[in-house]
């Protein structure tokens, strides 16, 4: 092996230890996959429960909108913890596999990055339903969403900051269509969540998903 070549395979392995040191790069492509299948399945839930309301209850005395809007929320925890805890697990054995700290500090700044967007937007969106601001609930949820990737992407993979602006995109367009607002929101939390899922797999995972935690 020519000097060049050491020179550069030095470079190379440089260049992993920093970004190793500075990024969390063990983001699971399968918990995408998980995240995205469940948020179908909850506007799924969702879209029956509000048809099953404005077909059999609504303007009836018997109608309950305080019982659909607790279904709704329901739905969406539920969602979220599923989503939640699949990327916890994935992202813990990824980062075994990957012989990389599951909770490092490149971790802790992704989730301290990622976590106060969203948490700012929960309140937001908590106020809209006190409210009673329904159709700008989806919309809020999606645009913080994405500001949160965006705002976390520089501590992890760069893939991370496009899903961040699609979701951005998706939410600023689904303003202008406030009663197709479920179906924005399936198709960015469910949709591109899918896609996201897919293309890391494929780009980062293929080949190593079968292969046991490095020494």
């Amino acid at each position: 092996m020519s000097s060049n070549e050491q020179n550069l395979d030095a470079i190379r392995e440089i260049r992993q230890m920093m970004d190793r040191s500075s990024r969390f790069i063990s983001l699971s492509g399968w918990s995408g996959v998980v995240a995205g299948g469940s948020a179908l399945a909850g506007a799924w839930l969702a879209r029956e429960k509000i048809a099953a309301y404005f077909q059999d209850g609504y303007g009836k005395t018997e109608a309950c909108p305080v019982c659909l809007r607790n279904d709704l929320l329901a739905i969406a925890a539920g969602v979220f913890i599923l989503a939640f805890v699949a990327a916890v697990l994935f992202t813990y054995f990824k980062s075994r596999r990957d012989g990389i700290a599951f909770w490092g500090a490149s971790a802790r700044r992704l989730m301290w990055n990622t976590m106060m967007p969203m948490l700012t937007g929960a309140l937001l969106i908590w106020r809209m339903i006190e409210l009673e601001q329904y159709e700008l609930v989806a919309p809020a949820s999606l645009l913080f969403y994405g500001l949160a990737l965006v705002n976390g992407s520089k501590f992890t993979l760069g893939e991370v900051r496009y899903l961040g602006y699609a979701m951005i995109v998706t939410g600023l367009i689904s303003l202008w269509f406030s009663g197709y607002g479920l179906y924005f929101w399936a198709f960015g939390f469910g949709v591109l969540h899918i896609l996201y899922g897919l293309s890391m797999w494929w780009k980062y995972e293929r080949y190593t998903w079968l292969s046991g935690p490095r020494a």
